[in-house]
């Protein structure tokens, strides 16, 4: 049975996004009272609002709060194509197959990493909700490449801290329609939830700080590898700074790709591979570095595209 929460806006929200306002008046996240908004689960004055309205001193707030969902479970089962890059007490590193989700989540019933890991007789951290324990960053379903999941408490405590403080080295190699000018640089635009879809990103002024480098490793005719560099790591950050410059992945059909040349190429998912990851491992302090080569579809589209050239 859904919650319904009220209250009147005090003097010191006045001005502010209904989105922010409901995020420090209930507890929220910001994401979670956009989501909530977006659902006309919230009114204004009795009235349905957009997240983006400005809220005025005693105007009521009405919230229509669902009831969690039921608890995700973790299924183990083998995922092929799943690789062990590095193993010791504190810390697996993989090289996830396209396809393949970080956890297990609601609407998602395909092979995850923390199922493939459990399947494999792997044992890794609790910390964590039960359905993503050790999992302290995570890949998109149609991105490939490393991830680094904790085995020990202290690794979790300590990978956490180091993705928050950005010590963690992420780059990634990234397939881009047209040539970036200039050819390296870097995009510094807040990124949430797109304004009509609930399953998209996008650049949305008040997001959340979102900073990518980027440098053009070789350039095609058709398209431009790039070096990408994320000082933070929102969803789908790569994806949607790239489409904001006019250059999405190629074969990212979901942000605005060119359908023809993914076609093409031979692709069915957006050419983004996380390449690099560099972190001090959390038992021994040591800097410690993997890489991981694009796999065979990737490859078989950069070879396309360097031939065409």
């Amino acid at each position: 049975m859904a919650d319904r929460r009220s209250l009147p806006v005090p003097e010191g929200l006045e001005g502010e996004r209904l989105d922010a306002a409901l995020a420090r008046l209930f507890g929220f996240s910001r994401t979670r009272a956009a989501e909530l908004v977006t659902q006309g689960m919230v009114e204004l004055d009795g009235a349905p609002a957009a997240k983006s309205d400005r809220v005025t001193a005693g105007a009521w707030l009405e919230v229509e709060v669902p009831p969690p969902p039921a608890a995700v479970q973790v299924v183990a089962e083998p995922v092929p194509g799943l690789r062990v890059v590095h193993d010791d007490d504190d810390v697996v590193v993989v090289d996830k197959p396209v396809g393949v989700a970080a956890h297990p989540s609601p609407g998602w019933t395909g092979p995850t990493v923390v199922g493939g890991l459990a399947a494999a007789g792997y044992r890794v951290s609790t910390s964590g909700a039960a359905e993503r324990q050790g999992v302290v960053h995570r890949l998109d379903v149609g991105t490939s490449g490393l991830m680094v999941v904790a085995k020990s408490e202290r690794a979790y405590s300590l990978l956490k801290q180091a993705f928050r403080e950005r010590t963690v080295d992420k780059r990634y190699l990234a397939l881009v329609q047209g040539h970036p000018d200039p050819s390296r640089g870097t995009v510094d635009a807040p990124i949430d939830r797109h304004p009509t879809s609930d399953w998209k990103w996008a650049v949305v002024a008040g997001g959340k700080p979102s900073v990518t480098h980027y440098e053009t490793v070789e350039a095609f005719r058709a398209a431009s590898l790039l070096d990408v560099h994320l000082e933070t790591g929102r969803t789908h950050q790569i994806r949607v700074h790239m489409s904001a410059l006019r250059h999405p992945c190629v074969g990212d059909l979901t942000y605005g790709a060119d359908p023809t040349l993914a076609a093409r190429l031979g692709l069915t998912r957006q050419w983004l591979h996380a390449a690099h990851l560099g972190f001090e491992h959390p038992g021994t302090g040591e800097r410690v570095a993997f890489d991981s080569a694009p796999p065979a579809d990737l490859q078989h589209a950069l070879d396309t595209v360097r031939a065409e050239s």
